[in-house]
């Protein structure tokens, strides 16, 4: 299963390089969030790829919305997790792929086509870089740098204003990078030691999510408590600064 995602995955990012600092198709969803004909297109490859070797399994694609078959087997798919850096000639966005059962991870891939960075995870067998292993870093809160995921919704906007006047009473540095996947990539990596979702969507996080907890990371709702794929706001991090971060979100919610 995990060789048909990283295929998939790479298939469909032969698409978005394609695309890529071109003049493209582009229209606002409801949502506000903007979609192209490269995100399109780029999730029709990726399904297709998927179906041809798992014709029973269910599907839900941020732009293809739920195929449901009744299998206990769900592919959730972001087919460009970063399209407005995508559209502005921004390279940080990426390919997310998650196989999930029920609430469970199974696989993960998350793929950045112009890098070539091609991460992935499966269930108790850690997490990887183009076939190198990794795991989070142990630096601490007073040295810590955290990322922030947001949604279109105000509720999520405000929360996220809150967080960058008081973060860095408990961290170092804060950013935002506009790729939820990959932020939680580059925490699962070392690169950062936490990652704050304030509502992002479930075909955003669920690649990504595998990854921190497959190379050692924690993650918890923001009261502390259990997660899991249902929940779109929680605190992911390295663990060592999963208190700090606690504390911030308590702070201001």
């Amino acid at each position: 299963m995990l060789n048909t995602a990283i295929q998939a995955a790479q298939e469909g990012g032969e698409v978005l390089k394609k695309h890529f600092q071109t003049a493209l198709a582009r229209r606002l969803k409801e949502d506000s969030t903007i979609v192209t004909e490269a995100d399109e297109e780029t999730e029709k490859k990726i399904v297709q790829v998927i179906q041809a070797k798992y014709p029973e399994h269910n599907f839900l694609g941020e732009e293809g919305g739920e195929l449901e078959r009744g299998s206990e087997y769900s592919w959730v798919i972001d087919p460009l997790d970063g399209t407005r850096n995508f559209v502005n000639g921004i390279p940080i966005f990426a390919i997310s792929i998650a196989l999930v059962k029920g609430n469970e991870h199974i696989a993960s891939v998350v793929y950045n086509p112009l890098t070539e960075e091609l991460f992935s995870a499966e269930k108790g067998k850690g997490s990887y870089c183009n076939g190198h292993k990794f795991t989070v870093s142990r630096q601490e809160a007073s040295s810590g740098l955290i990322t922030i995921g947001t949604s279109s919704a105000k509720q999520s906007k405000e929360i996220a204003a809150k967080i960058f006047s008081h973060a860095l009473r408990y961290v170092s540095a804060v950013r935002y990078l506009g790729s939820t996947v990959l932020e939680l990539a580059y925490l699962a990596r070392g690169g950062t030691e936490g990652f704050l979702s304030l509502g992002t969507k479930k075909w955003d996080y669920a690649a990504g999510t595998l990854l921190v907890l497959e190379a050692g990371g924690h993650i918890t709702d923001f009261e502390g408590g259990p997660w899991d794929l249902s929940k779109d706001y929680f605190v992911a991090s390295n663990g060592v600064i999963h208190p700090q971060l606690l504390e911030l979100v308590k702070s201001i919610c």
